[in-house]
C-alpha cells in the first residue's frame, strides 16, 4: 500500500502515532534501566493509548496508574509490574484495585490506616507517597511540591511510625525536568530527610517527570546516580517515565478550514487545543508544527515571529495552537491546506473532550513494520454517549 496516498486520503483531524519513534524512546529507557538497575513504570496518566502497547511492552517493566480505570486498563491490556495510585480511593472502589494492582501506594495516612487491612488480605504489597516539599518543575500546577500540597506526607517521624505497614514509598518531585544537575541536588536533599525512612523500606519509586531521553542529556550520570541510590538504602528503585516515553511519538494532523486577515494572516483548522491537545492552553505553549512525509515524524523549525496565527475552530477566543513562520508550509496557509502538530502523545488523548463537539481526532498508527492502523474513528454517537 502507498502510505503516502493512503494519509493523504484520510478525514483530519487524526492523531498519527509513530511506533518507531516511541521505540526510540524506550530504547533509551530501556538501557536507563540496564545501567541503573532500576525498573520503569509507564506513567498511564501521561500516555495510554493501548493500541501502541505491543511495541513499548518488550522495554518497559509495567505501569503505574492514578485511579482504578488506570489500574485495570494497566493490568489488562499492558502486564508486567502493576503499581495502583490514587490520591484518594473510595471505599467502592479499593476492592477492585487491590484485584488488579502488584503494589497499591496510598496517598496519606488517613487512607492507609483505612485499607491497609485490605490488602495485607489480598498479598498486595503497600507503600505510602511522600511529599519531600522540594521539586524541580517550572509550573506552580504541575508541581507536588507546591505550597499546602495534598499530594503526599512529608512528617518523618509519623512515616515511621507506619513503616511496619509499607515497603516502599513513591516520591514525585519532577516536571520536564533536563537538569540532571538539579535532579541530583534535590535527591541529595531528600536522602537526608528521609534516610531513616529509606532504611525501612525494599523499594522506592521516584516518579516521572525526569526529561533524560534528549541527545546531550548524561544518561550514564543519572543512571550511576540511581545505581549509588539503590545501593546505599538496600532498595529497588522504580522510575515512572510518561512524556520521556512518548515524546515526539505523534502528530496531530488537521485540515485549513479558512483564513483570515486581522492585523495578521490567521487560519483556522479542524481541531482545537481545548479539545485535543489541552496542555497547550493550562501551560500556555505553542505546538510544534511537524512535517507528515509518511515515513518519519520530522520537526520543522519553529520561529514564533507572528506571521501567522494558527486557531482551533471551537468558540474559545483563546483556542491558538501558536503563531508561526511556516518555512516549509505555503505562506499565508491556504483553504485545504494540512498542517501537523508534533509532540501530540503526552497528555493528549488521555485529556481529549467533546468541546463544542468538535469532532474527535481519529487514532492511527504507523507499526513498526511500516504499515498503517486505524486504531479508532469517533463519531455523533460517541459524542451523544458521553452525555446523557
Amino acid at each position: 500500500m502507498d502510505h503516502s496516498s493512503f494519509l493523504t486520503g484520510l478525514q483530519t483531524p487524526y492523531y498519527l502515532l509513530d511506533e518507531q519513534a516511541i521505540v526510540d524512546n524506550l530504547t533509551r529507557i530501556d538501557r536507563l534501566c540496564r545501567l541503573s538497575g532500576a525498573k520503569a513504570l509507564l506513567a498511564l496518566k501521561c500516555f495510554a493509548t493501548w493500541g501502541v502497547f505491543d511495541a513499548m511492552r518488550p522495554y518497559l517493566h509495567g505501569t503505574t496508574s492514578s485511579s482504578l480505570f488506570e489500574v485495570r486498563l494497566g493490568k489488562e491490556k499492558f502486564g508486567g509490574e502493576t503499581h495502583a495510585y490514587s490520591v484518594a480511593y473510595a471505599a467502592h472502589e479499593i476492592d477492585e484495585a487491590l484485584s488488579y494492582a502488584d503494589k497499591i501506594i496510598f496517598n496519606s495516612f488517613n487512607q492507609l490506616h483505612v485499607f491497609k487491612d485490605k490488602a495485607k488480605t489480598a498479598g498486595v504489597p503497600v507503600g505510602l507517597r511522600l511529599n519531600p516539599n522540594v521539586s524541580n518543575s517550572s509550573f506552580i500546577i504541575a508541581d507536588p511540591a507546591r505550597p499546602f500540597s495534598r499530594l503526599g506526607e512529608h512528617d518523618v517521624a509519623k512515616i515511621l511510625d507506619v513503616c511496619d505497614d509499607i515497603s516502599g514509598v513513591m516520591i514525585h518531585y519532577n516536571c520536564e525536568n533536563d537538569d540532571f544537575a538539579a535532579f541530583s541536588k534535590t535527591l541529595d536533599d531528600i536522602e537526608t530527610k528521609f534516610a531513616d525512612v529509606f532504611a525501612c523500606l525494599e523499594w522506592v519509586s521516584l516518579g516521572g517527570g525526569i526529561h533524560f531521553i534528549g541527545d546531550e542529556y548524561p544518561l550514564e550520570s543519572l543512571a550511576q546516580r540511581l545505581k549509588d541510590f539503590s545501593e546505599r538504602h538496600g532498595v529497588q528503585v522504580y522510575l515512572e517515565p510518561g512524556e520521556a516515553a512518548v515524546h515526539n511519538g505523534a502528530a496531530l494532523v488537521t485540515t485549513v478550514l479558512d483564513t483570515l486577515h486581522n492585523g495578521k494572516n490567521l487560519a483556522v483548522v479542524d481541531a482545537s487545543i481545548e479539545a485535543h491537545m489541552l496542555d497547550l492552553l493550562i501551560y500556555r505553549s505553542p505546538a510544534p508544527l511537524v512535517s507528515i512525509n509518511h515515513q518519519t515524524l520530522n520537526l520543522s523549525e519553529n520561529v514564533s515571529d507572528g506571521s501567522t496565527i494558527i486557531y482551533g475552530k471551537s468558540c474559545l477566543a483563546g483556542d491558538i495552537f501558536g503563531e508561526y513562520q511556516l518555512g516549509a508550509l505555503k505562506q499565508p496557509l491556504a483553504i485545504g491546506d494540512q498542517v501537523a502538530f508534533g509532540n501530540a502523545a503526552a497528555y493528549t488523548m488521555v485529556k481529549k473532550n467533546w468541546f463544542n463537539g468538535v469532532d474527535m481526532p481519529s487514532i492511527v498508527i504507523k507499526k513498526l513494520d511500516g504499515t498503517i492502523s486505524i486504531q479508532r474513528t469517533f463519531d455523533y454517537d460517541d459524542y451523544k454517549d458521553s452525555l446523557s
